[in-house]
């Protein structure tokens, strides 16, 4: 699936938790629970983990929705994302469901021929499972701070994200090209020069690495530097971070 229909598909999983949500708001107003909340922050790691497992967009589309309801019903409601990361909580309930499926599919009253049989078999071994949601993760993770600072800029910030982005997409530009094309991109009231962006870049990573840190910091019940530290290395986040950590605990 290419990058423009898994973003329409992600798109359409947002408007299914704003209907499924509004259907069962409890009857005083008040807002979902935290566990709610954090799977709507990471629906993305969570629907890409489904459509590897099954392997047809059809279907994960389905899954996810069932899954939804499923949260919203509190049909997870006794396991507690307070005794481990939110990420493996989620990841578990997310297998349940898959397994559930398979289950179904194999129960049904027919005889299967070879091509549907393998349709019903896990798209991975666990640990290739393991390692696809772990990465999926950790991009979903990187995706958000993206995000954060294209929000920053575009409310009228520093134009951290157009420089950090242009970086990232040319690494071989010189400093004088670089601050040729973003002034021309951006139309400052003054040309950028070489040491004003280099500046600006440093800032940028800055923002980018507290952004990010912040949102490793919502997937943990209880963000300690120990646990932060833990999370970004599994991730292999931590050469993002490491500066933002310091600060963090300073």
């Amino acid at each position: 699936m290419d990058d423009k229909t898994l973003n329409s598909r992600l798109s359409r999983i947002s408007t299914v938790w704003t209907l499924i949500g509004e259907a069962h708001r409890p009857a005083d107003g008040s807002l979902p629970d935290a566990r709610v909340a954090l799977i709507q922050r990471y629906q993305s790691a969570a629907y890409r983990y489904l459509l590897g497992a099954v392997r047809d967009p059809e279907t994960a589309d389905e899954l996810f929705q069932e899954f939804a309801l499923r949260v919203m019903q509190g049909a997870f409601r006794h396991a507690d994302p307070g005794r481990g990361r939110f990420r493996d909580y989620l990841k578990t309930a997310l297998v349940h469901l898959v397994v559930d499926h398979h289950n179904r599919q194999r129960s049904r009253p027919r005889q299967l021929d070879q091509d549907v049989a393998e349709s019903f078999a896990p798209a991975q071994a666990p640990d290739a499972a393991d390692q696809e949601f772990l990465h999926n993760w950790r991009e979903d993770l990187l995706a958000r701070a993206w995000a954060a600072l294209e929000r920053g800029e575009g409310q009228g910030g520093q134009p951290y994200y157009s420089v950090l982005r242009f970086r990232a997409e040319n690494p071989d530009a010189s400093g004088s090209e670089m601050a040729a094309r973003l002034s021309a991109q951006l139309r400052p009231q003054s040309p950028f020069t070489e040491t004003g962006l280099r500046k600006t870049l440093q800032r940028a990573r800055a923002c980018f690495a507290d952004a990010l840190l912040e949102e490793v910091a919502h997937s943990l019940d209880q963000p300690t530097y120990d646990a932060l530290e833990q999370e970004l290395i599994e991730l292999d986040l931590l050469p993002y971070c490491r500066s933002a950590l310091r600060r963090r605990r300073s």
